[in-house]
């Protein structure tokens, strides 16, 4: 059986033929000169190699579709399936993040002074003299770089939390 296969040495569908175009051959058989009978062979040949060349595996028949048409529901416009409410936001979760985060805040923790106490001095020191921007070296930059953390972390939890629980995650 391994013979058979190693004999053949021919494609199925092609046949022995050559895939050269009709024009080509018979351009190349008349710049030759040959006899009437050798041009008429040589022709018979390349309509012979024209009807087998066509063959199945060369050619789908099926029609190629470019994906990204989309023709239907739309009338072929372009839909996004990316959900608009992806942050589904709730006024709940902000209340709640905020008083969880001011409560803590409010605590007097640092010198007897608390956390959102020093933020707000802060910035009423600042406003004394508004034109200016605070200076780099200024206590403003640190009670406002953590005030604002803490918030957003807190926020962020929140918002896991809450979430989570009204979709049943935990």
């Amino acid at each position: 059986m391994a013979a058979t296969f190693a004999t053949s040495s021919t494609v199925v569908g092609l046949g022995r033929s050559s895939l050269s175009s009709p024009s080509r051959v018979s351009a190349a058989a008349k710049r030759t000169n040959l006899t009437s009978g050798a041009a008429r062979k040589l022709s018979n040949l390349v309509c012979a190699s024209r009807v087998s060349a066509i063959s199945r595996f060369l050619k789908s028949p099926v029609a190629v579709r470019n994906p990204l048409r989309q023709v239907g529901a739309s009338g072929g416009k372009f839909t996004c399936s990316f959900e608009r409410d992806w942050l589904r936001t709730d006024l709940n979760v902000i209340g709640f993040g905020l008083i969880g985060w001011l409560a803590p805040s409010s605590i007097p923790a640092i010198d007897g002074k608390s956390l959102t106490g020093l933020f707000f001095e802060s910035i009423g020191a600042e406003l004394a003299h508004f034109p200016s921007p605070p200076p780099l070296q200024s206590q403003f930059w640190l009670w406002l770089v953590t005030w604002h953390l803490g918030l957003f972390l807190c926020l962020t939890f929140g918002q896991i939390g809450f979430k989570g629980r009204t979709e049943d995650y935990f």
